[in-house]
Formats: C-alpha cells, structure tokens, sequence
C-alpha cells in the first residue's frame, strides 16, 4: 500500500506515489501495489480527494483575498453527491503578493461565493478543507457572500478585512442563505487553537498572513468584539471555543452559523479514500511527507496511516524529503523506519526539483532491502 501526503512546495501526493510505485517496481515487478494518495485537511486536499474518487473539478470565477477576481476550484467527489472546498483556492496566502500581505483587509469573500455556486447546483454535501488561507476576517466575508448583512452604526454593510470587524453593530440573518441549514457540512482541520487570545487566530497565525504585533493586536480586538456580537445573536460563545481559530476564525463562523461537525484533516481524507478497507491484505504500507520529525507524531498524515496500518498488524515505513529530531517517538505506532530520500549533499531547491526521481530511488532501496529475504 503506498499512501502519502504531498512533499509541499515539490510534489503532490499523487505524484509521490506514482514515483514510489515506480521504485518497488524497479525492484519487484510484479509487486501488487496500491495508491491512495493523502492529505491532511490543507491545501491539496481537494486534489487528493477528487484524484482518487475518480471526481471532477469545477472552475469558479471569485473574489480573491484583496478583493480582485481570481479563478477558483471546488471538487465533486466520484460520488457525484459530495462537493469538497478548499478554502486556500479562492481565499488563499499564494494568491498575495507577499509585498501586500495584511489581514487587516484580506478577505474570506471568494470562499463563500464557492460555497454558493455549488449550492446552486444543488450540492448539500460538503467538505470544507481550511489551510493555508491569506485571512483573519472570522469569516465574515465569507458569510456576506452567502447573504448576511453585517452592519455598521449606520446600518451599511461592513467592508472587507479583519480590520473591519471593529465596526460591527448589528448581524442580520434575514437574507442568509436557508440552503445553508439543508446541508451538511464537514469541517477538516486540525487546527484547536481558540478564537482570541494569545493562542488565538491573530497573534498565532496572523505573523504568517503579514501581520505585525501591533497588527495582530488589533486583529485579535477585532475578532473579540465579533465573537461579542454572534454570541449575542446566537448564543454562541466563540472566544476560547477549540478550532474556532482556524484559518483566521472562519472556523468559528462555521460553529455558529453552519450545521457542521469538524474532523482531523488526514481522518476525513482516509475516511473518503477508504483507506482502511483498501489496507487489507497488504505486507507492508509506505507512507511520507516533506518533512517528518517528532511534530509527525503529534497527528500528522503519515502518523495516522501508520495507526491504521498497525492495527491491521501491517508494518509502516515512512519516506521523508528530510529527516529531523525525535523520530524515535513514531516507532510506537507501527512504523519500523523512516527513510530521508537525500542521497548526497544538496541545495533545497535541487532537492524539490528532483523529488520524484529521488523518491523513485529510495523506495526502490527501502523495498531491495525490506524484502531481502523474498
């Protein structure tokens, strides 16, 4: 079973295993294999799950982070049923200049005109991936494209960006969309942090979307008196509510104002590539990412293939693009090594230019040498 998650910035999950399928046939030709490529709930999520359900994707003309059209994906699982949004396609940090990265005014717009469109077209079933986003704007914008009239003092709609939230006075359900409570929503991300605070979305992920301290101070201000207002609309207390946080508090729009329950990123994805089912019979699971150290255990892809793998008696080896510290603590989990694909000394921008013949290369020794005896 070859299973892993994308090398990113290099290649994608299912690019890594085609190139690791290449290897152990190189060494066992008539090897069975099986690929099922992983994600974890971020960016790539939406190509792991249409490429392996055999799906389609749905090109959308949106509004991007700054307010300018940009083109965006959504997926259509082989289901036909399921539409699964990556939020980083139309609300994404790649689609801002890093010379233009501010919270204070990014917006989560475009993914709720995704979301809308696929409403449209009759899709009640959705899997939400949150990850890599360029925003920290609670999600409003994100919910005045679905219709809800967030207010100012003077009754006008709010502008864009977290900074905005500030001058919220009054939320308006009346024209929200009502297809929204006629649908299902499944939230994948592992992200727990709160909505404000010092482990809140602003002074722990706003530094990566170009915030600046006193940027993130009045960021997390912001997002405070937003959580006031839906809290008093709502009931719904988001301040320090776990994975309220994620992907600038769109996480917290989706707990108060959609009928969603939310999963671990490389969970959802192993549940709808039927990752457990497909290990059955298989000697031996190659699994992998970018990097992998002791974070890798704290719930990372690989880590819970190897989980799955383990308690089918399956053994895991895992192949890295580098290898840091504390690995040790992944052995626990069924994994028997874990391999760098690096065979010499070279710049990082080699190494992600060569990935795939790499990778080719390493499964191939990795498998000569586990399967010695056969």
């Amino acid at each position: 079973m070859i299973a892993p998650d994308s090398f990113k910035g290099s290649i994608s999950a299912f690019e890594a295993s085609l190139a690791i399928e290449k290897g152990i046939k190189r060494s066992f030709p008539t090897a069975e294999t099986i690929t099922v490529p992983l994600a974890d709930g971020g960016e790539g999520t939406m190509d792991t799950l249409v490429t392996t359900t055999n799906g389609m994707k749905v090109a959308v003309i949106v509004t991007g982070p700054l307010g300018n059209p940009v083109e965006a994906f959504y997926g259509i699982l082989g289901d036909g049923k399921t539409c699964v949004i990556e939020m980083a396609s139309a609300s994404g940090l790649h689609l801002v200049p890093e010379q233009e990265q501010n919270p204070l005014v990014t917006t989560t717009y475009g993914t709720g005109e995704l979301i809308w469109h696929a409403l449209d077209k009759g899709f009640r079933s959705f899997i939400l991936a949150l990850g890599g986003s360029a925003t920290n704007d609670g999600g409003a914008g994100m919910l005045q494209a679905l219709g809800m009239n967030i207010l100012d003092e003077k009754k006008q709609n709010i502008g864009f960006g977290g900074g905005e939230l500030s001058r919220v006075d009054q939320i308006s359900l009346e024209h929200f969309d009502p297809r929204i409570n006629e649908s299902d929503f499944i939230i994948a991300s592992d992200v727990e942090n709160p909505l404000v605070g010092k482990n809140g979305a602003s002074f722990v992920f706003g530094p990566q979307k170009g915030a600046t301290e006193d940027i993130a101070q009045i960021l997390d201000q912001s997002l405070t008196h937003w959580a006031d207002k839906i809290e008093e609309l709502t009931g719904v207390k988001l301040d320090n509510m776990p994975g309220a946080g994620a992907a600038g508090g769109i996480g917290g729009a989706f707990q108060a104002f959609f009928p969603s329950v939310t999963e671990k990123g490389a969970e959802v994805v192993m549940n709808y590539t039927k990752l457990r089912e497909r290990l059955a019979g298989a000697d031996l699971l190659i699994t992998g990412e970018g990097q992998v150290d002791f974070q890798t255990a704290f719930g990372k892809t690989p880590m819970r293939a190897a989980e799955a793998a383990k308690d089918m008696g399956i053994p895991t080896i895992i192949i890295a693009g580098s290898v840091g510290r504390d690995i040790e603590s992944l052995y626990r989990y069924g994994v028997v090594s874990v391999h760098s694909i690096m065979t010499r000394p070279m710049a990082l921008d080699e190494a992600m230019r060569s990935a795939s013949k790499l990778l080719e290369h390493t499964s191939e020794q990795v498998c000569r040498t586990y399967f010695m005896k056969l």
